[in-house]
């Protein structure tokens, strides 16, 4: 009889290891270089993390076996240019592409599982382009998934590989490729978009939000929040791409009577900001005004409002200690509660939670914390009052 206890497990064969998924980004000139190497540099930490998992550990990455069989990447990431070598992006600074597109044969297309277009300033040339856009037709016909950063959407869509999806792209664009590509439907406010095996995401930066997500499909929750804390990320951003548009819509449409009214509207968020009162400061009718509101904003009076409200409640969130019934009445709204229901409309948080995560650490002094300039209280002797600092002026897609 065995004396060999009865659970003890026997000792499986190694398995055989995975085959990395296949990605391919393609690359043009003035291609944004961030919606390259933003994706890029998450991917590629997945790979890192699995060949080095002692070094993640405080990621919280167990450390895996040194089994020969375990395999070190999960991504096999090719950059695809017009032709194999340097192109710029719009930064000027160089990229290397691995391959040419004349390379990119139908055989080495065949078991792509990734396919990655991303935006720029080139934009709009890549759509004229006949190479770039067939190899993005074909490309996207071969993959299992297909993703663009930005304005990357503009290629899919032109090479017709996302008719009828729900998608977005960069905030300050939207509104053309809804007008360009009508089969689309264009969510302006989301930081990305899955609709099957299509996934879009928003400007520049919102291409590693997007990366996170592929990253927690492919490889596990685990594997992309450890992902997420080594790049200082957050898991899933709070908030759509509404929380950014307030100054910078107010920028672009500064000049004539509605850039004056918007500007107004940032000054004096506590002020009676009705549509007739608006009306009658810009002198004009209610429906002229708007009428031109939304003509030159993209947006009503009262989104606009709500949004201006919501971001001077999120900078006293952020600079002072102020409770919430305070500073929902100093910027405008009625109570509290409308404060909280507009946040969740326009943050995609409590008022609670985003002071929690965004409230600036308060810089000590000998003596303790220093009260920096604008928050409750007057500024010390000698200090200038805080200023609003302006955002720079947005380029529209199409101009």
């Amino acid at each position: 009889m065995s004396t060999k206890p009865a659970n003890t497990l026997r000792k499986s064969a190694p398995s055989r290891p995975a085959e990395p998924r296949r990605v391919l980004m393609i690359a043009y000139t003035d291609v944004q270089v961030l919606d390259i190497t933003g994706p890029l540099e998450i991917l590629a930490s997945v790979n890192d993390a699995r060949a080095n998992p002692r070094l993640w550990a405080p990621e919280g990455l167990a450390p895996q076996t040194d089994d020969a069989d375990t395999p070190s990447d999960a991504y096999e990431i090719t950059i695809a240019a017009a032709e194999a070598g340097p192109f710029r992006t719009t930064s000027g600074l160089q990229l290397v592409a691995d391959i040419g597109f004349a390379d990119l044969t139908d055989d080495y297309l065949s078991g792509l599982h990734t396919l990655v277009v991303p935006g720029g300033e080139g934009t709009i040339q890549a759509m004229r382009d006949d190479a770039v856009l067939d190899v993005v037709a074909r490309a996207g016909a071969a993959a299992e998934r297909i993703t663009s950063v930005c304005t990357g959407t503009f290629i899919l869509a032109r090479a017709g590989l996302i008719d009828g999806r729900r998608v977005t792209t960069h905030w300050n664009v939207a509104g053309d490729l809804d007008e360009m590509f009508p089969t689309l439907t264009v969510d302006a406010d989301s930081i990305y978009v899955r609709d099957g095996n299509v996934w879009t995401s928003a400007g520049v930066t919102a291409g590693m939000d997007l990366a996170l997500a592929l990253v927690e499909e492919d490889c596990g929750r685990d594997m992309a929040l450890a992902v997420a804390r080594r790049h200082v990320l957050f898991m899933i951003r709070p908030g759509g791409q509404s929380q950014f548009s307030a100054q910078l819509v107010a920028q672009h449409a500064a000049k004539g009577r509605i850039g004056e009214i918007t500007q107004w509207v940032l000054d004096n968020v506590a002020a009676d900001l009705s549509v007739p009162a608006l009306a009658e400061r810009a002198h004009m009718s209610e429906r002229t005004l708007a009428r031109a509101f939304v003509s030159e904003t993209g947006l009503t009076p009262g989104r606009f409002v709500e949004v201006a409200r919501v971001e001077a409640a999120r900078r006293h969130l952020e600079e002072t200690a102020d409770d919430t019934e305070t500073i929902a009445w100093a910027c405008g709204f009625s109570s509290a509660e409308q404060m909280r229901r507009a946040f969740h409309r326009r943050v995609g948080v409590s008022p609670a939670d985003y002071r929690a995560r965004f409230r600036r650490m308060p810089v000590m002094g000998p003596h303790g914390p220093v009260q920096p300039p604008g928050q409750a209280g007057s500024p010390a002797a000698g200090q200038p009052a805080m200023q609003r600092t302006s955002l720079p002026q947005p380029s529209g897609f199409m101009q």
